[in-house]
């Protein structure tokens, strides 16, 4: 029997999976694995004051594309710049990223601040990633697609994760410009892969301030879109979970197990591929039962990890929380993303994802802000987990009263004036 490619696997879908493979090494090395560990042990050497300051790192970075995120939607909408955007801020992260490398012990100033900027430049980049998928594929086949993206970018991290190990032992400052040389050679296939050059900007255009008229015109607009707005909410709220989950993770397992970073990097080799199954699997089901549905099932996965690593009393309860919450993380992410898809016109896919992105970011300057600040006045990050608890269980419940028929009628029946 001949192997049959799937008829949604074309050049152009295959080109922005390939994003996610790529960008995933700078998620699962600079912001959960290594860096965050180094940062907090090496660079500040200061107990939980380290904990704190990459709290304000993660939450300065997230409210700068909070501020960013829905203009540059707008100017993407419009100007048919998708993808300038998408290499401009890869750029961005690479460069800042490769940075790192001249971050020494003792450089809190340098190590803050070459984070934040590449931090930015991924979280923007994003932006336009995630608004290409309705591009590059139908809208039955979102929650499809948008699963093969997140599971395809869970093994770049496995694969991330494994080639930089020999490094950690030997110079770990040389994993970081190696995780920029690991992103943007596979980005690469992305501009490559995806139809359509780099447009040239028009110097007769004020880009911006269209941007603005697009932005207040949206203001406007979105009451139309009550299920889109109840979704937005209830994504503020569990995303800061989510977010707080990425960024800490390993900090918490050194801290409170004395996890090594070998051990750190074998623990989220098995997440990484927990969380490979996650998002490949919840694709299908989304496509079958719904997003709503999936994205809540995927919540009360969050909040068993949650209490899970709080009551966990040893390493190997450890483990078993990292398999759990490596389900959990690919599939509500990739849930999300295509859910916002499914209540938005196609005509205001990036202004509403600049708004999507928008609302993540503001609600993940709150959650490292909380986790890193409750670590530091009570010395333990145990009742710093189990605030975040919170965030699940309300996000939860807000979702509830999504109702995604109503959302999906909206968005077919938009006409854009």
């Amino acid at each position: 029997m001949k192997f049959r490619k799937p008829a949604d696997l074309n050049r152009n879908v295959l080109g922005w999976i390939f994003y996610d493979f790529a960008n995933s090494s700078f998620t699962t090395i600079i912001v959960t694995v290594i860096y965050a560990v180094y940062f907090k042990n090496v660079v500040v050497n200061s107990g939980e004051m380290g904990t704190a300051l990459w709290g304000r790192a993660i939450s300065i970075s997230m409210l700068m594309v909070a501020l960013a995120a829905p203009i540059m939607g707008a100017v993407a909408d419009f100007s048919r710049a998708k993808k300038n955007f998408l290499f401009y801020f890869t750029v961005i992260t690479v460069v800042f990223t490769a940075l790192l490398y001249y971050v020494k012990p003792g450089d809190i100033s340098r190590g803050f601040w070459f984070f934040i900027i590449a931090n930015f430049g991924f979280n923007c980049a994003n932006v336009f990633y995630n608004s290409l998928l309705p591009d590059i594929t139908s809208r039955s086949s979102l929650g499809k697609v948008s699963g093969w993206g997140w599971s395809f970018g869970y093994l770049g991290g496995l694969v991330s994760l494994l080639l930089v190990y020999p490094l950690v032992n030997y110079n770990i400052r040389l994993v970081f410009p190696v995780v920029a040389l690991f992103f943007s050679t596979f980005a690469l296939i992305t501009f490559i892969f995806l139809k359509g050059s780099l447009s040239r900007f028009s110097r007769r255009t004020n880009y911006f301030k269209i941007a603005f008229q697009r932005l207040y015109a949206s203001v406007r607009s979105i009451r139309h879109f009550k299920e889109l707005i109840k979704f937005l909410i209830a994504f503020m709220i569990y995303n800061d979970g989510i977010v707080v989950v990425i960024s800490f993770a390993s900090i918490y397992g050194a801290t409170r197990f004395g996890m090594t970073t070998a051990s750190l990097i074998s623990f989220f080799v098995i997440m990484q591929i927990s969380s490979f199954f996650g998002a490949f699997i919840f694709g299908y089901i989304l496509d079958r039962i719904g997003a709503r549905i999936t994205i809540s099932i995927t919540l009360l996965l969050w909040i068993v990890v949650t209490l899970g690593a709080f009551f966990a009393a040893s390493i190997t309860a450890f483990y078993v929380v990292g398999l759990v919450a490596g389900l959990a993380i690919g599939s509500s992410q990739s849930s999300s993303r295509t859910m916002l898809a499914l209540l938005t016109p196609p005509a205001k896919m990036a202004e509403f994802y600049g708004f999507y992105s928008f609302t993540g970011k503001v609600s993940s300057v709150i959650g490292p802000l909380i986790y890193g600040e409750i670590a530091r006045i009570t010395g333990s990050q145990r009742f710093s987990i189990l605030a975040i608890t919170v965030f699940f269980i309300t996000g939860l419940v807000v979702l509830y009263f999504v109702d995604e028929k109503k959302g999906l009628t909206a968005a077919g029946n938009w006409i854009d004036t």
